[in-house]
């Protein structure tokens, strides 16, 4: 344990699960706008989400080179190229999945809570029951036993009655559901536009600021870029 000194502020970072589910980009942008925002993140990946990053974007993601792997995966835009976004990892600690004994295990560990993006219905279900099965829904259940923030993005279609009972009793203990579905009046012209509008709105149920997208204004039109 490492004492707060005189004169220094705790890092209290957001703990971000990135599970199996389809929509690693979602993960990126939410990272990346958290970062740019000045918040400390706490990183878990789990083995799933893993073959899901190699998959959707090439990168094999290892926890002994866990900052040069995240670098390049935050580097690359929704379309996969590389080299669209430069970022500042000093504020990011990555934690093992299979690592129980970890800081985000413990209710005594601070956090401001969590997000995660995205949400597959096994880790929904496993968040719902208090299975616990990895860090990643050990990390889920504290934060709702502490009575912080948790934002659930599911990321599945269709959901059946099942998944659906899962969602209703995540929200009954507190949680936040952001299903992954993007909007068009932000007026979006590319993929990123897409993903980044669900990202704000993950970060919107964590009262983070961003800029990730426009923002409703009460006129018709504003998503037209033919005005």
């Amino acid at each position: 344990m490492n004492p707060v000194k005189p004169g220094e502020t705790r890092r209290t970072p957001w703990i971000v699960g990135v599970s199996g589910a389809s929509g690693t980009p979602y993960a990126a942008s939410v990272l990346r706008a958290l970062l740019a925002a000045g918040e400390s993140v706490d990183l878990v990946v789990s083995r799933a989400s893993r073959l899901t990053l190699l998959d959707e974007t090439g990168i094999a993601f290892r926890d002994a080179h866990w900052r040069d792997d995240l670098r390049e995966w935050l580097s690359r835009g929704a379309d996969g190229k590389p080299d669209t976004f430069t970022v500042d990892l000093d504020g990011v600690r990555h934690w093992a999945a299979g690592d129980l004994a970890a800081g985000p295990s413990s209710g005594s560990y601070p956090s401001k809570g969590m997000l995660i993006v995205p949400a597959s219905t096994a880790c929904v279900a496993g968040v719902a029951l208090g299975l616990s099965k990895d860090l990643l829904q050990r990390a889920a259940s504290v934060t709702l036993k502490e009575g912080r923030t948790l934002v659930v993005a599911v990321r599945e279609t269709p959901l059946n009655g099942q998944t659906l009972r899962h969602l209703v009793t995540l929200d009954d203990a507190g949680a936040t559901v952001v299903p992954a579905s993007p909007a068009f009046y932000a007026g979006a012209t590319h993929i990123q536009d897409l993903v980044d509008f669900v990202a704000g709105r993950v970060l919107d149920a964590a009262g983070v600021e961003h800029g990730l997208y426009r923002r409703w204004a009460g006129g018709l039109g504003g998503g037209s870029r033919t005005e």
